[in-house]
């Protein structure tokens, strides 16, 4: 178990490499994440620990589905599940990510194990869309500890239904009075529904006030 990261300051200031090696067990998973760093792990290579210098989140007041995405996922049989089947969800989430080679990231076989015991710990959480026939065919899958909660990938089978996972897990959110989400990393398909950087200064203080929150 990892017992102490160097301080975030120290991460690259172009990469936000932070360190590498040390494990995943829960204790060092949990570390981490209340220390603002996540794992990026990739096959036969030392655990990747980053801390970057711009951090992806989703304010909830400011999040926006944009209409005929609205207007479509009205006319969908999709129901939405939270905790209905962890391991599944983190596999087929490593499943898409490893097809598309999503910026170098890479869903481990010791990634899939790390998050279930996490998961069965209580602090990963999955969040699953049924079609009409109750078959799994969207979901994603973060890390919720207090009030911080770190979305961490998703995966679709049918269209929209990662888009469907996020607009309900969101909602879900808020009904446990959580304001925002860590989507650590921007990409196009965040930016549609109003993601933005902010500097790990910024995002450091609102770690720590979501942590000095009960859950």
């Amino acid at each position: 178990m990892i017992v102490e990261f160097p301080p975030v300051e120290t991460a690259d200031p172009e990469t936000g490499l932070l360190a590498f090696g040390g494990d995943l067990t829960v204790g060092s998973l949990e570390l981490a994440y209340r220390s603002g760093i996540f794992p990026w792990p990739t096959e036969n290579q030392p655990i990747l620990w980053f801390a970057p210098p711009k951090r992806a989140i989703i304010e909830f007041s400011e999040f926006k589905v944009p209409r005929r995405l609205e207007r479509s996922l009205k006319k969908s049989l999709f129901t939405f599940r939270v905790n209905l089947n962890f391991a599944e969800v983190i596999k087929n989430c490593a499943i898409l990510t490893n097809r598309k080679n999503q910026n170098g990231t890479w869903i481990t076989d010791e990634m899939i194990s790390a998050y279930i015991e996490f998961h069965q710990a209580g602090f990963a959480q999955s969040f699953e869309v049924l079609n009409g026939n109750d078959e799994l065919v969207g979901g994603l899958y973060g890390v919720l500890i207090n009030k911080y909660f770190a979305g961490e990938s998703m995966f679709y089978k049918e269209t929209n239904a990662s888009k469907f996972a996020l607009i309900q897990t969101v909602q879900y959110l808020e009904m446990l009075e959580i304001s925002w989400m860590d989507v650590q990393i921007l990409n196009p398909f965040l930016a549609t529904f109003g993601t933005k950087e902010i500097s790990r200064d910024f995002f450091m203080k609102k770690l720590n006030q979501a942590l000095s929150e009960p859950a």
